[in-house]
């Protein structure tokens, strides 16, 4: 359930791509400052926005610095650093990688996960208290979605969604630190975004493993809920696709509501680039089976 958070570039002015790209070396920085160069390769972009939301509702001035990095050895990168929202949505990718693996190994119980688990497994020692607190809502939520994926004891799209939602709502609201204008609203008003954002990517991820997971006879809720007649994929897509679009949709449109509540001090535009059209467009993609070389390199971020 990564890679789906991204901005649309084309659309983006030169500075605010720049900065995008400084916040998302500044994450991957921060992972290996707190926690080695192995983690660095589940680097994702859904963080990147996590450090890039929650860091402009702090009213500090950024810490840009030109360095090179391992990717680029020969150029010089311009990365963001000591920035308290950057080393957060660095431990919370090390934290979702983590999980994710465990989730692979109970699931396909292959030698590449259970290598690729014991490997990240002594980086979690790692982690603050602050943040087991997190990860201890993740666990918890991840085992609830995946009772409900084994039992299929769920009868709407909204049921089985939540667990995930909550996963994403938690990790905004939980975050450890005070905002300039923090209050029991802001955190409330962070909760619903991180929700409606954790459904959106939950209901596109499934729409994105759709023809795989028939394929190889695998669960999913979108064919679980929606093909009572056991349609072919290309029929069950098409008689489906408005509906799931709806859905989708609505928690864009949820999303955006919520961020429009938010007093933000920097990023604005990057973010509503992200919401607005980045989003859209990945779903947009999505919908139309899009297999070009630009979506393979951008789902495999």
């Amino acid at each position: 359930m990564f890679g789906y958070i991204t901005p649309m570039k084309p659309e983006m002015k030169v500075k605010d791509y720049e900065l995008f790209r400084s916040y998302y070396c500044g994450v991957c920085m921060s992972i290996k400052k707190n926690y080695g160069n192995l983690p660095r390769l589940g680097l994702n972009y859904d963080m990147t926005f996590l450090a890039i939301l929650l860091d402009s509702l702090e009213d500090t001035s950024l810490d840009l610095k030109s360095k090179r990095c391992i990717a680029h050895p020969n150029l010089k990168k311009q990365m963001i650093f000591n920035n308290r929202a950057i080393d957060y949505a660095a431990s919370m990718n090390v934290s979702l990688v983590y999980f994710k693996l465990l989730d692979d190994k109970l699931d396909d119980n292959t030698v590449k996960s259970k290598l690729s688990l014991f490997a990240l497994s002594p980086y979690r020692r790692k982690f603050s208290k602050d943040i087991e607190k997190v990860n201890n809502v993740i666990k918890e939520n991840l085992l609830n979605l995946e009772k409900l994926e084994k039992s299929k004891d769920f009868t709407s799209i909204d049921e089985i969604c939540h667990p995930f939602s909550v996963i994403v709502g938690s990790i905004l609201k939980k975050y450890p630190y005070r905002f300039k204008n923090d209050s029991f609203t802001l955190r409330e008003n962070l909760y619903d975004l991180g929700y409606s954002l954790g459904k959106w990517i939950y209901l596109i991820d499934a729409l994105d493993d759709l023809k795989e997971d028939m394929e190889k006879d695998k669960f999913n809720p979108i064919n679980y809920l929606f093909n009572k007649e056991n349609l072919d994929y290309t029929s069950f897509k098409e008689k489906i696709k408005e509906r799931i679009e709806f859905n989708i949709l609505s928690c864009g449109s949820t999303l955006n509501e919520n961020f429009q509540k938010l007093d933000t001090f920097k990023n604005k535009d990057i973010i509503q680039n992200v919401i607005s059209l980045g989003m859209m467009d990945k779903l947009t993609k999505i919908l139309n089976d899009c297999n070009c070389k630009e979506c393979k390199k951008e789902r495999n971020v």
